[in-house]
């Protein structure tokens, strides 16, 4: 049996439709994986076992209000990121050096 958490998806494809929307954030892996760590601390872990699990998750996951709740989660985490990253960038400016 695998278990499964479909947020942990939607909060990928999510880090990768936003990334182009922070021009300061950097992107490396220090800081993409304190985004993604951010993100999937603070939203509710939806864990499946099956295809049935699956299917059903994902078309609640897919509702507009899910999707919206994940986007602003990750816009959160990607300004405090790019304001304090952790990799020994200098924040917002120094992707613009």
């Amino acid at each position: 049996m695998i278990i499964h958490n479909l947020v942990e998806e939607h909060v990928m494809e999510g880090y990768e439709t936003l990334q182009k929307h922070f021009p300061g954030y950097c992107g490396c892996e220090i800081c993409r994986a304190d985004v993604l760590v951010y993100a999937l601390n603070r939203i509710q872990a939806r864990y499946v076992a099956s295809q049935e699990g699956k299917v059903i998750t994902e078309i609640q996951l897919d509702r507009h209000q899910n999707r919206t709740d994940i986007d602003v989660i990750l816009m959160d985490a990607f300004r405090r990121v790019t304001d304090a990253p952790r990799c020994g960038a200098t924040g917002r400016s120094h992707s613009q050096a």
